[in-house]
């Protein structure tokens, strides 16, 4: 049996542990720091066999030398970028990883947008996406174009509606704030962020979501759906039904957008 948290880091950064306790064995997802993953290993007497990184920001490999430091002998999976030192194993789509400890097996796939080489890990009924798709929002488009982020948003929407979405930040109130000015009549997106708000007044993360509940209430992977007069088209724009417009306009009015 896995069993799977999120180790809170940097603020508002996850880090997913995937552990097989019986087995005393582990991986993390994108280790910004290494504190808070020597801590749950300690606490639980696991060894750490395996780093999945998604991309090359800070935020995601930033703890990596000392985890390394401790467990000289994990792996580490990182897609083919100069920017991510240290990689045992590069991955690009397509390819398959398979661990022995804790036993799991996921599909590599690339989604580029956020970054030029960001990767997702699926498998285990679990997606590692990094960056790419948030609860309720997605990723900033940095060094890709809107039809390569929309292409890749496409992409992981189309996985298993059952599957957990392991993102690597706690934003969906701030996502949902934003998300309820342009789909305000959405009931799912309502109660999503009811839910949320409950959540985090407890001091629980709202992580992970379920894929097909961000297909019904992410206004990211609901372009075509979002009514034409909420859209918020830039100053001087002209409305478009094309869906990398949409989304373009979306992403661009959520980058200013202040709750």
């Amino acid at each position: 049996m896995l069993s799977l948290r999120p180790l809170p880091a940097l603020g508002d950064n996850y880090i997913w542990l995937l552990a097989d306790v019986a087995a005393g064995s582990a991986l993390v997802v994108d280790p910004g720091e290494a504190r808070p993953v020597l801590a749950a290993l300690a606490a639980d007497g696991l060894r750490l066999t395996t780093i999945l990184l998604t991309h090359h920001h800070a935020d995601h490999i930033g703890g990596v030398p000392e985890l390394l430091a401790r467990f000289p002998d994990a792996a580490v999976l990182a897609p083919r970028d100069e920017r991510i030192p240290g990689a045992t194993r590069r991955v690009a789509d397509g390819d398959t990883v398979a661990i022995a400890s804790p036993a799991a097996h996921f599909d590599v796939l690339e989604v580029h947008g956020h970054t030029r080489t960001h990767v997702a890990y699926h498998g285990e009924g679990l997606l590692f996406c990094g960056d790419t798709l948030f609860s309720l929002g997605c990723g900033r488009v940095f060094e890709g174009t809107p039809d390569e982020m929309l292409a890749s948003l496409d992409r992981l929407a189309g996985l298993p509606g059952n599957t957990q979405v392991c993102c690597a930040h706690e934003y969906t109130l701030a996502n949902a704030a934003f998300a309820l000015t342009v789909d305000p009549d959405n009931r799912a997106l309502i109660a999503r962020a009811d839910v949320a708000r409950t959540l985090r007044t407890r001091h629980q993360p709202t992580l992970p979501t379920l894929l097909e509940e961000e297909r019904a209430a992410n206004p990211f992977l609901r372009v075509a759906a979002i009514n034409d007069t909420r859209m918020p088209w830039p100053a001087g724009a002209q409305p478009s039904r094309r869906r990398v417009d949409r989304f373009a306009a979306l992403r661009a009015a959520k980058d200013t957008f202040h709750a």
